[in-house]
């Protein structure tokens, strides 16, 4: 398996071919996008591209882990994390 890293300059190079904003429009529409998406799980929301993911935030409460080359035990602190899930969509274009 290889990985594709698709940054926000490929995006909004893609925009500008495909749309024709300039590309300072661009970048700004994939800013204001991503700030968006960030916002909403920041704010406990679960996030829904249709036909592509949905982006659920979820807390995490403080618990007890091991280094595995020590073996020392140490608290792992509390945290929010983001599951991603993709739609059958993007699942049936996959398969």
């Amino acid at each position: 398996m290889t990985t594709k890293t698709i940054t926000r300059a490929d995006i909004a190079e893609a925009i500008y071919r495909e749309l024709g904003f300039s590309h300072a429009e661009a970048f700004k529409l994939i800013e204001q996008i991503i700030q968006n998406v960030i916002g909403a799980l920041q704010a406990g929301e679960e996030v829904k591209i249709a036909k592509f993911a949905t982006f659920t935030p979820h807390a995490k409460k403080q618990r007890m882990g091991r280094n595995p080359k020590t073996g020392e035990n140490h608290p792992i602190c509390s945290r929010t994390v983001v599951s991603f899930k993709a739609s059958n969509s993007l699942k049936g274009t996959l398969s």
